[in-house]
């Protein structure tokens, strides 16, 4: 089937729910989903305060492409800060987290699995 067709729509239009597995502070809003590959397009919110610390450090099989366009969060792991404007590519398998966000911070995020 492939993802949802969307003429534009505002993305604040998207209902957020809270993430899996949950952390107090951090939801998202599902843009598209394709169930048959398991790509997806979402919004993740961090609210102020919010720390990802008791996930751990992730990893994943999938490609991920993150974009913060609001806020600012810190990595836990690196000791660095990134603000709006800050982009990331990340292949399966790589590291990355904790994250803290002081003030919050939302985020566009596009995953997909390699072929």
């Amino acid at each position: 089937m492939g993802k949802t067709e969307h003429e534009f729509t505002q993305w604040s239009d998207f209902e957020f729910q809270p993430c899996d597995p949950p952390i107090d502070g951090l939801s998202e809003a599902i843009l598209s989903r394709d169930d048959e590959t398991g790509a997806i397009t979402r919004i993740l919110k961090f609210e102020p305060g919010t720390t990802t610390a008791p996930n751990g450090v992730l990893t994943h099989d999938f490609w991920e492409e993150v974009f913060i366009f609001e806020g600012e969060f810190v990595d836990e792991r690196l000791h660095q800060q990134f603000f709006a404007g800050s982009f990331a590519t990340r292949p399966p398998g790589m590291e990355h987290g904790p994250w803290y966000s002081k003030t919050g911070a939302k985020m566009f995020e596009v995953r997909y699995y390699p072929k």
